[in-house]
C-alpha cells in the first residue's frame, strides 16, 4: 500500500484520481480549498483517507498538507498535482492579477508541491511524481495566454525534474488533457455563452468538436492515464495527451 496525496481532491478529475488510486489498494490523502467536497470523496472511496483543506497557493499550507500526511501515514510516495482553474481573456485585457493567479495556481503551487516531495521520494528510492497540465502545455491557445503560459511552464518542470531524478526511482510526468466533462469545462461553457450570446448546448457542443473523437474526454479517461504513470516505471519526463488525438506527439 502507497501512500498518495492527490491536489484538487474534490471534485473532477481529482475526484476520479482519488478513486483510481483507491481501488488499486492504496491510501488516499485529498486536498482542495472546499472541506465539504473533499469529505464527500473520502466517504466513497474503499481505502484509507485523509482530508486536509487547504489552499496550496498559500506557501505555508504545502509544507503543513504534506507534514500532517507524514505524521498519519509517513511520506507521501505518489504526488498528483492536479489543483486548478481557468481564466478567459483577450491578451490586452489579461491584467497583471489575473496573470499572477495563474502561475501561482498553476505552476507555483505544482512546484512547491514536487520540491517538497522529492527529498523524501528519493531517499526511500522510490517515488511517482504526476502533474496534471493540459494540451494547453503542447500549443498556444487564444484568449487563455496566462493559462497556456502557466501549463507550458509546469511541462517545463517535469521535464528538468525527471531528467534531475532519472535512476533514484522517482518518475516525474504529465498527463495533458483537453476539455474534459468537469465543473471547470461547465464555467467554460458558462463563458462562452455570456461572451458569444450562444446557448451553453451550443457552446458545450462546440468544446466537444475541438476533439477528433467528437466528445468531451470523461475524467475516468484521464485518471486511468495517470494511474498509467504510477504503474509504469520506465515511463518519465512525458507529458501524455489525453485529448480525443487534438494534438498528435
Amino acid at each position: 500500500m502507497r501512500t498518495c496525496l492527490v491536489t484538487g481532491a474534490g471534485r473532477g478529475i481529482g475526484r476520479a484520481v482519488a478513486h483510481r488510486l483507491a481501488a488499486e489498494g492504496h491510501r488516499v490523502a485529498l486536498t482542495a480549498r472546499t472541506a465539504d467536497q473533499l469529505r464527500e470523496v473520502a466517504a466513497a472511496l474503499p481505502g484509507p483517507s485523509l482530508v486536509l483543506p487547504a489552499d496550496i497557493t498559500v506557501a505555508a499550507a504545502v509544507e503543513e498538507t504534506f507534514a500532517a500526511v507524514e505524521d498519519r501515514w509517513g511520506g507521501v510516495d505518489v504526488l498528483v498535482a492536479n489543483a486548478g482553474a481557468g481564466a478567459s481573456a483577450k491578451l490586452a485585457d489579461t491584467t497583471d492579477d489575473m496573470w499572477q493567479a495563474q502561475l501561482d495556481l498553476l505552476l507555483t503551487a505544482p512546484f512547491r508541491c514536487v520540491r517538497r516531495a522529492v527529498p523524501g521520494m528519493v531517499g526511500r528510492g522510490w517515488g511517482r511524481i504526476v502533474v496534471v497540465a493540459s494540451v494547453a502545455a503542447k500549443r498556444g491557445e487564444p484568449y487563455v495566454a496566462a493559462y497556456t503560459a502557466a501549463k507550458h511552464g509546469v511541462l517545463g518542470l517535469v521535464r528538468a525534474a525527471a531528467a534531475e531524478l532519472a535512476g533514484t526511482g522517482v518518475t516525474v510526468n504529465a498527463v495533458c488533457p483537453a476539455y474534459v466533462d468537469t465543473p471547470m469545462t461547465d464555467a467554460t461553457v458558462a463563458s462562452i455563452a455570456r461572451r458569444t450570446g450562444r446557448t451553453p448546448e451550443d457552446a458545450r457542443a462546440a468544446l466537444a468538436a475541438r476533439q477528433p473523437i467528437g466528445r468531451l474526454v470523461t475524467p475516468d479517461e484521464v485518471a486511468e492515464a495517470v494511474w498509467f504513470c504510477v504503474a509504469n516505471g520506465a515511463v518519465t519526463g512525458q507529458g501524455l495527451n489525453v485529448d480525443g488525438g487534438a494534438v498528435q506527439s
